[in-house]
């Protein structure tokens, strides 16, 4: 039997979280080093898992991860704690991947895309735990529209609250609600097949 990747629900000492990474970020802003610290401490999980499943590409995640906190870090004295640290973050990360996109539309390619695709299958860790698990939600959430597939990302994977989510965005807070409901039922009629097939592969 298939087993759920949808993410968990957000969890109530998500505020407390936020509240303190914006704390951190501020003091950084001053000059604290361990603020700094900590500051990239509290949210590197949240980046590295939004820049993976914006991107679709997990090897990239570490390298995207890291642009995005030297911006932010270059960025602090400009920060002024008027939305959380978290989501100021993830505008940053945004626009890196965004970045990232735009280089590779450029870049020339080096190898044929078979023996790049089979080189890149093979460095694949598989063995990790959740690896597959990870593999499927990427794979799921590809299906999705860009719109369902940020507000599904934004409230059930990094965690932010609805109305965080709509003013990153840029749209009511309705519209997320709905754009989510809708990705969340896409997923589950996904699961539902995926798990329909294997039994009937079975």
């Amino acid at each position: 039997m298939t087993t759920s990747v949808l993410p968990a629900p957000r969890r109530p000492e998500r505020a407390t979280a936020d509240a303190s990474a914006t704390a951190w970020a501020l003091a950084a802003r001053g000059g604290d080093p361990d603020a700094a610290e900590h500051f990239v401490r509290a949210l590197h999980g949240d980046v590295l898992r939004y820049v993976a499943f914006l991107s679709g590409d997990p090897q990239a995640a570490d390298d995207l991860a890291q642009d995005t906190f030297v911006r932010a870090l270059d960025s602090l004295p400009r920060f002024e704690g008027r939305s959380s640290a978290r989501t100021w973050l993830l505008s940053i990360a945004r626009r890196a991947v965004a970045d990232s996109f735009r280089r590779a539309a450029v870049r020339p390619r080096l190898a044929d895309a078979h023996d790049w695709q089979s080189a890149m299958e093979r460095a694949q860790p598989c063995g990790l735990p959740g690896f597959d698990d990870g593999v499927a939600l990427l794979d799921l959430l590809e299906t999705l529209s860009d719109e369902r597939r940020e507000a599904f990302l934004l409230t059930q994977v990094v965690g932010l609250p609805y109305d965080e989510a709509a003013g990153f965005i840029g749209c009511p807070v309705g519209t997320v609600r709905s754009r989510v409901a809708r990705a969340r039922a896409a997923l589950d009629r996904l699961l539902l097949q995926a798990e329909t097939q294997a039994a009937e592969a079975a």
